[in-house]
This record gives C-alpha cells, structure tokens and sequence, in this order.
C-alpha cells in the first residue's frame, strides 16, 4: 500500500484518468468529482496527502479529522480559499502547482484579442500581395519608411480596453494576470463571486452576463459545458453587444450558437471573432464561420489547440513531484505554509 492520497477535481472521467495514470506508483490515491463535505471529512480521516484541482474551501472545520494530513498540494494558482493559518496550526505543509495547460490557453486567449484587434489575418494578406498600388519601395533607414503603407484602418491594441470575461476559473486567474500590463478595465461573471482580495489583486469588477455583453470591447467565453451554458452566447445576447466589440472562445464547444455569431459578424452588428472551440470538432465543413474567415472577415479559427499538444508523460507526472520532494526530504516549491 501506498501514501493515501485524496485528489478532488472538476474534470470529468478522461481527466481524471489521465492524471491517474501519471500518478507515482507510491501515492495510493482516491480520486473525487465534487464532493460535498461529508464525503470529503470522510476521505480525508486517514489521508496523508490531498491534493484540490482548481478550487475548493479548505478549513479549519474540513480539516479537524485529518489527524494524518501532511501536505496539501492545490493544482493550479487559486489558493485564496485556503486556510493557511488552519493548516499552519496543524502542521501541515501548503504548496501549489500552476498547471501548464491552463497557462497555455491563457496564452492563447490574449493571442486571439491582438490578432483581432490588430487585424492580424488581414494585416499578413496585405503583406504577401506586393499590389502594384503601392508606392515604389525603397531601402529603409531612420529617415526612409513607409509607415502602413497599404492605408489599413482601425489598427488598435489591447491598451485600456474593457474586457469582459464570462467563466472566471484557472483560465480566467490566469488571463486576468497578464491584462494587468495593459491597463485593461477587467470585469467577470461567474456564479460564485471571488473575495474581495482577490478583485483587488487583479483589478477585477464583479458584473453580471448581460452587462459584460452590452459593455465589453471584447466578450471573453472561459464557460465549462452544461445545460445552463448550452449556446449561452446567442443571438440575443450578441446583439446586445457594441458594433466595435469582438467575441473570443476559449471555453467549451457548443457556448457558443455558432450562425448566431456569424450573421452577426457579416451584417456588421460585432468587429469580429477568434474561436478554438466549437459545437462539432473537428469542425465540420457547413461552420458558418468558415465561410466568413475565407471571405476576410475579422475571424481567427484554431483547430483546439489553445492548451498546446497533448501534454507529455513527464507534464502529467510534474503535478506530483512537490509531494515525492516532501517524500524525500526535500525542499518544496511554491509553498504558502
């Protein structure tokens, strides 16, 4: 028998088994999907490690019968709803993991808004034409340039723009950390609303759906899939949203009411779109959006690469290596207690 080790997530059954199978040999883990607090108190009596994907309360009264617990491993960078002066009372070691995948489609989330907002498809098409139209080209210096030579209009940048962001998770934590730079007015809808704290840290406002679309220079889908968020992003609310705002999907497929948008963008009601998710994947042939992106409208379509390739061996046991260093002896990383 291994270390008893409690691993709570979010994810549905494939997750789950993908990070089981990267699991040390030495951990024998539980895995639990959403627990309420009595079958957690339960799993957690004799564990000697726990490790919370994404979010969930740890305090003192969740930890009073875990007279075992030694360490606590958050997987992602969320750990405001931790009591660490709890755990700290306890004896118990404090660490979290950012998890590599989250960061990548943060990435590439502030990717789609500068390719939309600097026209990026059409910017790249102008380059490759060399049209005869242009002024004759010459040798360049610090004198000698032709600034937007091809006469575009409505070049922007991401600076001081309103952003709003439906689905504040990891994803969300993580974008909303590299807007800061940008001076954005960063506003956020989810269904539990976060600390006061932690709104300050990322200069966050707190609204709600039908504000974001009406308000928002960009609409930012972090949404997971259910019945409540089934093509959540519709006709109605995209027409609530200003004719220079852009819409970008990183969330699940099927948020989005794909010919909603479309029709909203060829009739000019939005800018533009950026999508790596969507209803059917891979994406089938009759996608509205597809048309309009072989058009030239403003519409950016990736084939659901936001989080990268499929994470490695080596990336999927990474999550694990804070407790074997704990195992070993040896120094941890990232460690709050």
């Amino acid at each position: 028998m291994g270390y008893k080790t409690v691993f709570t997530t979010e994810r549905a059954e494939v997750h789950q088994q993908k990070a089981l199978e990267a699991a040390p040999d030495n951990l024998d883990i539980t895995m639990l999907r959403d627990p309420d607090t009595a079958t957690l108190k339960n799993a957690l009596n004799d564990a000697e490690f726990f490790i919370s994907e994404r979010r969930g309360v740890i305090d003192a009264e969740l930890l009073d019968s875990a007279n075992k617990l030694q360490l606590i491993l958050r997987l992602g960078s969320q750990t405001f709803d931790i009591d660490t002066k709890a755990c700290r009372e306890q004896g118990i070691k404090v660490v979290f993991e950012p998890v590599g995948s989250v960061i990548r489609v943060a990435e590439h989330t502030i990717l789609q808004m500068l390719a939309l907002v600097k026209r990026l498809r059409e910017a790249q098409r102008i380059a490759l034409e060399t049209s005869p139209d242009w002024k004759p080209s010459q040798r360049t210096d610090e004198n000698t340039f032709s600034y937007n030579w091809s006469n575009r209009e409505n070049i922007q940048g991401l600076w001081r723009k309103k952003i709003g962001i439906l689905g504040f998770g990891e994803i969300g934590m993580e974008v909303a950390r590299r807007l800061i730079g940008w001076y954005c007015d960063v506003h956020y809808y989810k269904r539990t609303r976060l600390p006061e704290e932690v709104e300050q840290m990322l200069n966050l406002t707190y609204t709600d759906a039908e504000t974001i679309f009406q308000t928002s220079d960009f609409v930012v889908n972090l949404l997971p899939y259910s019945d409540s968020t089934d093509n959540f992003i519709n006709a109605q609310r995209i027409n609530m949203m200003k004719p220079d705002a852009y819409i970008v999907s990183t969330g699940s497929g099927s948020i989005v009411d794909e010919q909603a948008l479309a029709s909203a963008i060829e009739s000019g009601q939005i800018a533009g779109a950026a999508l790596d998710t969507y209803e059917y994947e891979p994406i089938k042939a009759d996608n509205p959006l597809l048309n309009l992106a072989r058009a030239d409208y403003n519409v950016l379509l990736t084939p659901h690469i936001a989080a990268g390739s499929i994470p490695n061996a080596e990336e999927r046991r990474a999550q694990y290596d804070n407790i074997l260093r704990y195992i070993d002896g040896k120094p941890l990383f990232n460690q709050l207690v």
